[in-house]
């Protein structure tokens, strides 16, 4: 189970707490490229990166889905946009501190899904 901080004591969630913060997750990271945005920033903290880079290198993501997701990622201060003053004028995106706390969780999903791949293959292959 995990822990909760209720008004100073910290106890053990219930299960209906634990399905609500599993939904407030969701809500926030779920979706087929939220995760794979903050992966792809957190791989690339030495480098600006622009809108254009993304789209490219984030295989089949459209540039209206990109900015969706970017917006909203902003909104849940996950990632930071950065007008530069360029001409003409460009803007850069960066993983935030705070959006850095989702990196076990997407560890995890990148560990778990090369284990799943390497089973798959190896069921089909028999």
């Amino acid at each position: 189970m995990a822990k909760i901080n209720d008004k100073g004591i910290i106890r053990e969630a219930n299960c209906s707490e634990e399905l609500m913060a599993m939904r407030d997750s969701l809500d926030v990271l779920g979706g087929k490229w939220k995760l794979m945005i903050l992966r792809f920033l957190t791989n690339r903290t030495h480098q600006v990166i622009h809108f254009k880079k993304m789209q490219r290198e984030i295989g089949g993501i459209s540039a209206k889905m990109l900015s969706q997701e970017l917006k909203q990622l902003e909104t849940n201060l996950l990632v930071s946009r950065t007008e530069q003053d360029t001409k003409p004028a460009t803007v850069a995106y960066a993983i935030t501190e705070y959006g850095k706390s989702v990196l076990p969780v997407t560890e995890t999903l990148v560990n778990w899904g090369l284990a799943h791949r390497e089973k798959i293959i190896k069921s089909v292959s028999k």
